[in-house]
């Protein structure tokens, strides 16, 4: 289902776009989330889809893409007509009626979705994240003191690959002899080398294992509570009801992604960010560390895209997408919508974030985008306590492959300590 290369076949440029001067032959456009010349940056195609291609298809990819703001917080609203059941990426393994053994209850249509929803609400509470502040303090100076003793120092290998995880390990009651398995296999699933829309066995086997550590653990836990957020998914009722070990395993295994994988790359899109707008970076380590967070999840959101399928016909700006489609909702795309923001390719810690996607809309709205905001401010005022300025090595810097998520897998950096 993927294209295969940095360019389309002739089938998948669908709505022609209009030429820039008369006489010249006018250029399809062409987006997948699968083209790593796309994922690099996204944003010119995202402006190119929003003005002249608002309701976009790839017949290559089998997909519909919504890009504009109005278009996509619509769509996140409206459950009833764009469904969560078959997942929110596109790839085989994760696409399809049993895409809830990956995604939980994200990946659930009411009434199911609002029953797991509450249930995981008793136990992922407001209190249980306020009550690990502390903690998350602790597990980021562990993490990003060792690695600041010199000059050089990578944002994500050296930080944010580890401290996320840790955070998550932390407040479900992972071992901490545990938590360096559950990093490599939680790394070996979000990502991979090889452009295409499959995973490589390796993942597989990641997912696998991964389900069989929680599994246990959950069996363990079923024995003995802890004050940790897998006791309190084992506690958590509503009358008689209660979470099967099985949901609380999928919902273990969301928390890789969205727990995980998200506040990793929006601290190293921050990072990036701050270092291409010196003026928004002076700001930033001057102390507006909350709005440089907000400004980075709109400007450049860890997630790209969410998927949903239509279940019936559906008209809009003129085109029909018909029932049982796949739809992407490109919420990158909708940050960067200049209906919405003004000069939305600038990045400016003054502008009003409140109209962003970042954590989607809805029924769907993250759950955990408070603990995730939380994460982000901490590890952020710990590294500027300690550094004072610094610049990324741009040439030796990596990206993350993904579908719908964007960040990088390296960020070497030379950093100015704090006299």
């Amino acid at each position: 289902m993927g294209n295969g290369g940095g360019r389309a076949p002739e089938q998948a440029r669908s709505f022609p776009l209009g030429a820039d001067e008369p006489g010249d032959i006018a250029v399809d456009t062409f987006y997948s989330p699968f083209d790593f010349e796309i994922q690099d940056d996204p944003y010119p195609v995202y402006s190119r889809l929003r003005e002249e291609s608002p309701v976009y298809r790839n017949d290559k990819d089998d997909f519909w893409a919504l890009s504009r703001h109005a278009d996509v917080i619509a769509a996140l609203k409206d459950a009833n007509r764009f469904s969560s059941v078959n997942g929110l990426r596109l790839e085989p393994a994760f696409w399809g009626p049993d895409a809830e053994k990956f995604f939980s209850f994200v990946a659930m249509d009411p009434p199911r979705h609002t029953r797991m929803r509450g249930l995981v609400s008793r136990a992922f509470t407001a209190r249980r994240v306020r009550e690990l502040e502390p903690r998350i303090r602790e597990i980021a100076r562990d993490c990003v003191r060792p690695h600041l003793d010199g000059d050089a120092f990578d944002m994500m290998t050296d930080f944010a690959a580890r401290f996320p995880t840790d955070v998550i390990s932390e407040l479900v009651g992972v071992p901490e002899a545990d938590r360096g398995k559950v990093r490599d296999l939680g790394m070996a699933i979000m990502y991979r080398d090889e452009e295409g829309d499959d995973l490589p066995p390796e993942a597989l086997a990641a997912i696998g294992a991964l389900v069989g550590y929680y599994t246990e653990l959950t069996m363990e836990r079923g024995r003995e509570r802890r004050d940790d957020l897998l006791s309190g998914l084992l506690d958590a009722a509503d009358g008689t009801d209660r979470l099967t070990p099985e949901e609380i395993v999928g919902v273990l295994i969301l928390l890789v992604g969205a727990g995980i994988e998200t506040t990793m790359l929006l601290l190293g899109n921050a990072w990036n960010a701050a270092w291409r707008h010196p003026d928004a970076r002076a700001a930033a380590f001057g102390g507006r560390i909350g709005d440089w967070i907000e400004e980075t999840l709109r400007w450049d959101p860890p997630t790209q895209a969410i998927a949903r399928t239509t279940t019936e016909d559906v008209e809009l700006h003129g085109t029909t997408i018909p029932a049982d489609a796949r739809v992407l909702l490109l919420t990158g795309s909708a940050n960067r919508d200049p209906r919405v923001f003004d000069d939305p390719g600038r990045f400016d810690l003054d502008r009003d974030t409140s109209g962003s996607l970042a954590f989607g809309n809805g029924r769907h709205h993250c759950l955990g985008a408070n603990l995730g905001r939380l994460e982000a401010r901490i590890a952020l005022e710990e590294i500027t306590g300690l550094v004072a300025d610094f610049e990324i090595d741009e040439p030796n810097a990596q990206r993350i492959r993904s579908s719908n998520n964007r960040g990088f897998a390296t960020l070497p950096s030379r950093v100015t300590r704090r006299r």
